[in-house]
């Protein structure tokens, strides 16, 4: 599980602060600001939280009468977590061993613990879960498009 092998890397990092990522997501955060973010607040952990765009087109509804539009809106209002941290060496003490999920119980503790702090994203943001998601992001590096790249 997630929270298992994070455990994993503990002696790596040893009393050291440091960032984790799934690897599964694609974003333009600002690294160099999530880290100044994280040595501001002086909490343990540090979430990158993302509004990603709807998947589908919403409608506002009034007694049976489409009162508005919106297609595709980003977010539902919820901020959801983009899978980009900053963490301190003190997180491992809310890891218990390989049964451990990170997004359950550990981020669960530290938030009811007041350590764990959202760092608002409100750039570009999107998983490769699936299929689509891997087409639509091959689609956007082959048009020059990849709001991620900061390279030529």
């Amino acid at each position: 599980m997630t929270g298992g092998r994070l455990l994993r890397i503990r002696e790596y990092v040893e009393d050291s602060r440091f960032c984790l990522t799934y690897g599964d997501g694609v974003s333009n955060v600002n690294i160099a600001k999530l880290m100044e973010f994280h040595s501001l607040h002086g909490r343990y952990a540090t979430v990158t939280a993302v509004q990603p765009d709807g998947r589908f087109g919403t409608m506002e509804i009034e007694n049976n009468v489409v009162r508005d539009f919106v297609e595709k809106p980003r977010g539902d209002g919820h901020w959801i977590n983009g899978g980009f941290f900053v963490l301190e060496p003190e997180i491992f003490s809310y890891l218990s061993g390989d049964q451990d999920i990170w997004e359950r119980e550990p981020l669960r503790r530290l938030s009811q613990a007041g350590q764990l702090r959202a760092y608002r994203h409100e750039g570009f943001w999107a998983a490769m879960d699936t299929l689509r998601d891997k087409n639509y992001l091959e689609d956007l590096w082959a048009s020059k498009r990849a709001p991620w790249k900061l390279w030529e």
